[in-house]
């Protein structure tokens, strides 16, 4: 265990200091005109998240917005926040709102950044995947939501649990995009539940972490009749190469390949 939460830690940092070096630009010129509203659900005080893009003055699209969660690799820690509002900016229209997710920090000695079920962290009062729906509901609470189009996004230290998330069994989650991450399958739910699922992988084969776990995530995915939209950048461990064009690209194949929402599913049984 101590093993795995040190590899945790090492990720957590590498993904942390180049997602922070990245995409520095005039803040006044880029992504001033995105709004932010910092967020707590209910009465849960880990539970913070920057809602992002979302104008209370502007008309509402009809079937509702598209929502994207976003779990930040690195220390996952509000810092990502511009990053994300460029993400924004750059990758989606107005038919979209994000949610960042800010990594709950337990205590001084946590080493896992997103504790999940299966990997905890002892002092934790919630899991990861309990967060990410609990900000799902509290969204649904606030703005209506387009149950079509609730994707999740999550890179090196958050890239597990939001395989995770997708692959349980009542996600409202419709697709998943995971960058840079481990495959641990004996980690994640059941992968038979991925059936008719979406997900779109990237990684680099100059990344510290093998490519082989990325193509061992297509294939067992594949293999469960997910439907898995795969590619490669150069460069290494972080966003690299046309970053946002491959972004772009992954979120497209989920709006295309999206999961039919829970609520749906049984409605049609």
């Amino acid at each position: 265990m101590h093993s795995v939460a040190s590899l945790a830690l090492c990720l957590a940092l590498a993904a942390s200091t180049f997602a922070r070096s990245a995409f520095v630009q005039d803040e006044a010129a880029d992504i001033a005109d995105i709004p932010w509203q910092a967020q707590q659900v209910g009465e849960a005080e880990h539970m913070l998240y920057h809602l992002i893009g979302y104008d209370e003055t502007a008309e509402a699209p009809e079937e509702g917005y598209r929502l994207l969660l976003v779990l930040p690799g690195g220390d996952g820690s509000a810092g990502f926040r511009d990053f994300v509002r460029r993400i924004r900016k750059h990758v989606l229209d107005e038919r979209w709102i994000v949610a960042q997710l800010v990594a709950p920090v337990w205590d001084a000695e946590q080493e896992i950044v997103w504790p999940t079920t299966a990997l905890p962290h002892p002092k934790m009062k919630f899991t990861t995947e309990e967060f990410l729906g609990a900000v799902i509901d509290d969204v649904e609470q606030r703005i209506a939501v387009d149950p079509d189009h609730v994707f999740a996004m999550g890179w090196s230290s958050s890239g597990t649990p939001v395989y995770r998330a997708a692959l349980s069994k009542d996600t409202k989650l419709t697709g998943a995009f995971v960058a840079m991450s481990v495959w641990k399958p004996d980690q994640l739910p059941p992968l038979k539940q991925g059936k008719g699922r979406a997900f779109a992988i990237l990684h680099s084969p100059e990344d510290f972490i093998p490519i082989r776990m990325a193509e061992e995530a297509r294939a067992a995915l594949e293999k469960v009749k997910a439907k898995v939209h795969y590619a490669t950048y150069t460069g290494g461990h972080g966003w690299r190469d046309d970053p946002y064009g491959k972004m772009r690209a992954a979120l497209a194949f989920l709006e295309e390949n999206h999961a039919v929402p829970p609520k749906r599913v049984r409605e049609k049984q």
